[in-house]
């Protein structure tokens, strides 16, 4: 059976993940100034980055409407089961939106199977999920086993952050400028990770860029172990390098059987800032 993967503009996916799969994306919004853009359609990475270092203020960003799920949902053949996974509810109305359209498109054809699903993560964490998702599809799974199998990875799927700077946190008034200077001239870097209820926490305070990134890779450790049988997902800001090298040391580590590397859409990377690296792998 034919299963339609579908995700939103939250999600971070690798090209080699998307080559193998026909992923539908819904895309968010993002408002520069007076100006409206649909990330990854009518503004790409490269243009957000301008826009970005042309602007004081950072951009906001908004979930796509009840009305663009109910249209993308539509776009898939009726007899085409759907899953929808969406960005963590704790951190978007992303997840309601997505309801709505769905009984939106249900009140029209009842026939339809649509399951949308808090994937409780975000970026790589659901590209993780997505790789999941296709395993299982391989393996024919049935649709139902599928959402099952995807409902009991959420609950396993450990999803850490470490920023390399504190000033987009601080501009986009998640962090108070007071606060946030202090940290920024003690060189305090935060390490993050998505809470059960799929928040974001600060676990630790690192000084140093170094001791953040020894420390965060640390942590893996901590979460999990059976490496063999397991996939890492990492998505970076808008610094490739730094990624590849802090990737090369986690595998040097930990042998997980394969690795997925991206670079972060806008939603992410308006808030980690240029140097911030996610990873996500599920827990034992």
């Amino acid at each position: 059976m034919h299963i339609q993967l579908m995700t939103d503009g939250g999600a971070d996916i690798p090209k080699r993940l998307s080559n193998a799969l026909d992923i539908k994306v819904v895309p968010l919004y993002l408002h520069f100034r007076d100006q409206e853009y649909k990330a990854g359609v009518t503004i790409d990475l490269e243009t957000f980055y301008q826009e970005m270092a042309q602007s004081d203020d950072l951009p906001r960003s908004s979930a796509p409407s009840p009305n663009d799920f109910y249209e993308a949902y539509k776009q898939v053949d009726p007899n085409t089961p759907i899953i929808m996974l969406s960005l963590s509810k704790g951190l978007s109305s992303t997840y309601e939106n997505a309801v709505v359209g769905k009984n939106m498109l249900l009140e029209e054809e009842p026939g339809r199977q649509i399951e949308v699903i808090n994937s409780k993560t975000a970026s790589c964490g659901l590209a993780l999920l997505l790789h999941e998702a296709k395993t299982k599809i391989n393996e024919n799974d049935t649709y139902e086993q599928l959402v099952e199998h995807l409902h009991e990875r959420i609950e396993q799927t450990s999803t850490l952050f470490v920023l390399k700077t504190l000033e987009n946190l601080i501009l986009g008034g998640r962090l108070d400028r007071v606060k946030g200077t202090i940290a920024k001239t003690l060189n305090i870097k935060p390490l993050m990770r998505a809470s059960d209820e799929g928040t974001i926490e600060v676990t630790e305070k690192v000084r140093g860029d170094k001791k953040s990134i020894r420390r965060f890779v640390e942590q893996i450790g901590e979460y999990t172990k059976d490496f063999e049988d397991k996939v890492l997902s990492m998505s970076h800001c808008n610094s490739e390098g730094r990624a590849k090298k802090v990737l090369e040391e986690i595998r040097n580590k930990y042998p997980f059987k394969d690795a997925y590397l991206t670079e972060m859409g806008p939603l992410i990377a308006t808030y980690a800032g240029e140097g911030g690296l996610v990873i996500s792998f599920f827990k034992n």
